[in-house]
């Protein structure tokens, strides 16, 4: 056997013995498929407690969606709605990446994709959930309150100084106006629309309910968002992608990169502590209140 022969039957196994020091994910052969965990409110929740937005979560997406080997990319949702706005962007931010990166997206409902949650489930590909999730409300809420009669028992002159005849529309110090009320509803009759076309867009000819059924706020637990075509089919990650990719598929789950301005300003991630928090007393009516709003949301799907 010549030196050379002999060169070429050892690289192999050199290659080989290389390969095994690579991190398992960069390896030839084995599948990939990174998980973003989208969670909590979306929007503004109370100044010292931001709920998710698409500020807060590009990074991770286009980490998750850049990463080598990659044969799909799976969302974790649990979230009850929030901002349409927000909901929105993030839901065109996953289909954008989804689109340049060609890969499928796969989201996997926990506890709740309710509203917003719903609509940014919709970027998935497919949509799998538990039997005992929450999906749907498919609609827009508002509130507010009325204290006019309030200020009136206790003392109070309300002073209010405008410029512009509807720039103190809904001030909660004011008796309702009519006609106020029918222009927030207009609002919100538009803001639906946008809704529902989004999710027929996305779901297309899957959807089997009716559109008074499926678009009137109402949500449902997983076999019958299955049943409604809101969901494709019930499952849980592990189990699906093991079936999908095999049982040596890779999940690594992308966390938010948290790096040293974000951290010294206080703000590493969405529910992350602030200074204000760290002053102790000073932050807690506003993290009161925080909690109040978002145990009030969760609450309404029976979490």
């Amino acid at each position: 056997m010549t030196e050379q022969t002999a060169d070429r039957l050892r690289w192999p196994g050199l290659i080989d013995r290389l390969t095994e020091w690579l991190p398992a994910r960069l390896r030839r052969g084995v599948a990939v498929v990174p998980v973003v965990r989208l969670s909590g409110l979306i929007g503004a929740v109370t100044p010292l407690r931001p709920g998710m937005s698409l500020a807060g979560v590009a990074r991770t997406l286009e980490r998750a969606f850049s990463m080598k080997n990659a044969k799909a990319v799976a969302l974790m949702i649990n979230s009850p709605g929030g901002s349409p706005v927000q909901s929105r962007q993030i839901y065109l931010r996953i289909r954008q990446l989804a689109a340049e990166k060609k890969l499928p997206v796969l989201v996997f409902v926990e506890d709740v994709a309710a509203s917003g949650g719903y609509m940014i489930a919709c970027a998935g590909d497919e949509i799998f959930c538990d039997p005992s999730s929450i999906l749907g409300s498919i609609g827009v809420v508002g509130g507010t309150f009325g204290f006019q009669e309030l200020i009136k028992k206790i003392g109070v002159e309300r002073r209010l100084y405008t410029a512009g005849t509807r720039k103190a529309m809904l001030d909660p110090f004011l008796p309702e106006n009519p006609d106020d009320v029918a222009h927030v509803k207009a609002l919100q009759r538009e803001i639906h629309a946008i809704f529902i076309a989004l999710v027929k867009q996305s779901r297309g000819a899957r959807l089997k309910g009716a559109d008074d059924v499926l678009f009137t706020g109402e949500y449902w637990a997983g076999e019958t968002s299955v049943s409604l075509g809101l969901a494709d089919a019930i499952g849980d990650l592990r189990s699906t992608l093991r079936t999908r990719y095999g049982d040596k598929v890779l999940t690594p789950l992308i966390a938010p990169s948290t790096g040293l301005l974000s951290s010294l300003l206080g703000r590493k991630s969405a529910g992350a502590e602030t200074l204000t928090q760290r002053d102790g007393i000073a932050g807690l009516p506003d993290e009161l209140i925080s909690a109040l709003e978002s145990r009030a949301i969760w609450a309404k799907f029976g979490f």
